[in-house]
């Protein structure tokens, strides 16, 4: 199970990406932040609008250095034909890795196994391959790519400043922490 500071697993799939089918494993994903972004699957009502919002954000994560790999169950060939068939879908420009067998998600500890699904799940990688970042929703609850990027943001202030750590709401370019011994019972 992947957990917050544990390194991301040898992985090699199949995804959809700007028209083309192409192999990802996770040397593709060192040296850049990463989001792996779970869903249960493709046709379904959730997920679109979850992924549509991602699709909107994706210039702006790009621009951080970010990559984002969208992962279902589903196979890279459900995803080209859901990409072709939805206009929500077909604004995606980042890859969606099929992972028919599950390993993938199994590896993230995300796998309904009852089911053959993968959870409502986001990961955040840092460049070393690091989870830095989880959230796992319920089956109703979708997610918003804006507090995700505030999140990405976040992550990436704390690694590239060491000792210090963003608050509550932290938002990119407000002050932020530097725990002591002073500090302690002040906040």
């Amino acid at each position: 199970m992947t957990s917050i500071n544990s390194s991301i697993k040898p992985f090699n799939a199949m995804a959809f990406k700007n028209g083309e089918f192409i192999t990802i494993n996770e040397q593709d994903v060192l040296g850049k932040w990463a989001v792996f972004f779970f869903y249960p699957a493709d046709f379904t009502f959730v997920c679109p609008t979850e992924l549509g919002d991602l699709a909107d954000h994706y210039s702006e994560l790009q621009a951080r250095g970010v990559e984002v790999y969208s992962v279902s169950t589903d196979t890279h060939f459900t995803h080209k034909a859901w990409h072709e068939s939805s206009d929500t879908i077909g604004k995606i420009q980042y890859p969606m890795i099929g992972d028919p067998s599950g390993a993938i998600t199994r590896q993230f500890g995300v796998m309904r196994e009852d089911q053959g699904l993968a959870d409502r799940a986001t990961f955040i990688v840092d460049p070393d391959g690091i989870v830095q970042v989880i959230e796992v929703t319920a089956e109703g609850i979708g997610r918003n790519a804006e507090e995700l990027v505030r999140k990405i943001k976040a992550a990436q202030y704390v690694r590239n400043n060491p000792g210090e750590v963003c608050p509550a709401k932290w938002q990119e370019g407000e002050q932020t922490l530097a725990p002591s011994f002073d500090l302690v019972g002040k906040i």
